[in-house]
């Protein structure tokens, strides 16, 4: 009951790409920014990696 009162604050683990943002606060979208971000760099790591990987694999065919 004390829930309805007080909203408990959840920490955001995920966002979905279209997702309604009206009823999100400022903090929280700040919260998903920060978390959409860190997704990009992730991907953009793995991005590297697997260039990388792909660059080593074409070296050594070309001979």
């Amino acid at each position: 009951m004390d829930d309805e009162i007080f909203p408990v604050r959840r920490t955001v683990t995920a966002h979905e790409i279209g997702q309604k943002l009206d009823d999100l606060s400022v903090e929280e979208l700040g919260e998903r920014i920060a978390l959409l971000r860190r997704e990009i760099e992730r991907l953009e790591s793995a991005r590297e990696a697997k260039q990388a990987a792909k660059s080593a694999a074409g070296s050594i065919f070309m001979f």
